[in-house]
């Protein structure tokens, strides 16, 4: 049996990547001393591998893929291929920022006052191609954790990533800039990639996965209406698509089926009853599939 060898980010990302491949179907268990999960698929054979080293190991075929940051495929120039853009990280279904932070008490306002001084970051190339962007020539340290304390005693400035900012404003640091902003990516190696199986079984993964990604956050909602009011009922109804409408049993009665953001239905619903619809059921969303 063919086996696709796929690597799950550990560390940060290593809970949102398995709840996000559960929703898509599969279903991830890590032992408590194992780096090699078990998953619900003879087809693939998972090791978790952090995120910083995913894209080396893929790019050297030890992994005919993974998912891991486009930071870290840019920080580890990478010559992969990208499969999909999956937006989500280890908080929320969001891009994170690599951002440039000083004391707030700092002079420093922008990476042009930074010639001659020490930034700490774990993202060293990326930020030294940040500041060659700007003509700046700076000392980069690399940061192995805790890079927040470093400022004003152990660097001038950071680099560091960051979601909501809230961790660097509890440091008592600001940020000035942003260095880049990163999402987690499905990659995988060339050869593999070339591979005619193993390129179906990943384009499956992709479908699956970014299925999963578009039903976040939304809700199917059936209901039932007379024709007579099908028209009002319609006009409340926002919709991925138009709804599916179809004829019920009864005649004159028309059941209709539509997809929408959870956060609306608490708005709509009332306003569907008050159009003339009965029956109204909200049911979750696993995956979406366009």
């Amino acid at each position: 049996m063919s086996k696709l060898k796929l690597g799950i980010p550990k560390g940060s990302l290593q809970d949102a990547t398995i709840e996000l491949f559960a929703r898509a179907g599969f279903k991830i268990t890590v032992g408590s001393r194992s780096y090699y999960p078990n998953i619900d698929d003879d087809e693939i054979e998972c090791v978790l591998i952090r995120a910083q080293e995913m894209a080396r190991y893929v790019e050297d075929g030890v992994l005919d893929a993974g998912l891991t940051g486009h930071d870290w495929v840019i920080e580890n120039e990478a010559d992969i291929v990208e499969v999909t853009n999956l937006v989500y990280s280890k908080a929320s279904f969001g891009k994170v920022r690599w951002v440039l932070a000083v004391p707030e008490s700092s002079d420093i306002s922008g990476p042009k006052d930074l010639q001659g001084k020490i930034v700490a970051t774990e993202l060293v190339k990326a930020t030294e191609k940040y500041l060659a962007r700007h003509g700046v020539t700076a000392k980069v340290e690399f940061s192995w954790g805790a890079t927040e304390v470093k400022p004003p005693l152990l660097a001038d400035a950071i680099v560091e990533v960051t979601e909501t900012g809230s961790s660097l404003r509890a440091n008592k640091l600001k940020i000035i800039d942003t260095v880049l902003e990163s999402n987690t990516v499905l990659i995988a190696n060339k050869q593999s990639w070339q591979d005619a199986w193993k390129q179906e079984k990943l384009a499956n993964i992709k479908m699956l996965l970014e299925g999963a990604m578009l039903a976040h956050g939304r809700v199917g909602l059936m209901l039932n209406v007379h024709q007579d009011n099908l028209k009002a009922v319609l006009a409340v109804l926002p919709a991925l698509k138009q709804p599916t409408i179809s004829q019920l049993s009864e005649t004159g009665w028309i059941a209709v089926n539509t997809i929408l953001e959870e956060k609306l239905v608490r708005v709509i619903i009332p306003r569907l009853k008050g159009a003339g619809a009965q029956g109204i059921v909200e049911y979750p969303l696993n995956k979406i599939v366009m």
